[in-house]
C-alpha cells in the first residue's frame, strides 16, 4: 500500500506533501529529522493521507498536488478545518 500525506508543521505552521509506502516509518523520519527537507521545521501532525495500492498512482498524485495549484486548492477547500485544527 502507497500513501500521498500531507504534514504540517507545528512550528511554522506550513504544509508538506509527500508519498510513502511506509506512512507510520515516513511520518517518524520527519520528526526525527531524518529527512533533510523537513529537519528544520519540526514537529509534523499528520493532517491528511490518501491510499493507493500502485506507487505510479500515488507518485503521479503526489506530484499533482506539488505542481498542480488548482489540484491543490482544491484539496485544501475540501480538508481546510483539519488545516485549522491540527
Amino acid at each position: 500500500m502507497f500513501s500521498v500525506y500531507i504534514l504540517k508543521s507545528k512550528k511554522d505552521g506550513k504544509l508538506y506533501i509527500g508519498s510513502t509506502n511506509n506512512l507510520v516509518r515516513r511520518l517518524k523520519e520527519h520528526n526525527s529529522g531524518k529527512s533533510a527537507s523537513t529537519k528544520d521545521r519540526r514537529p509534523f501532525v499528520l493532517i491528511y493521507c490518501e491510499a493507493y495500492f500502485c506507487e505510479e498512482e500515488a507518485r503521479t498524485r503526489e506530484s499533482n498536488l506539488k505542481l498542480r495549484g488548482k489540484t491543490r486548492v482544491q484539496l485544501m477547500k475540501r480538508i481546510c478545518k483539519s488545516i485549522a485544527m491540527s
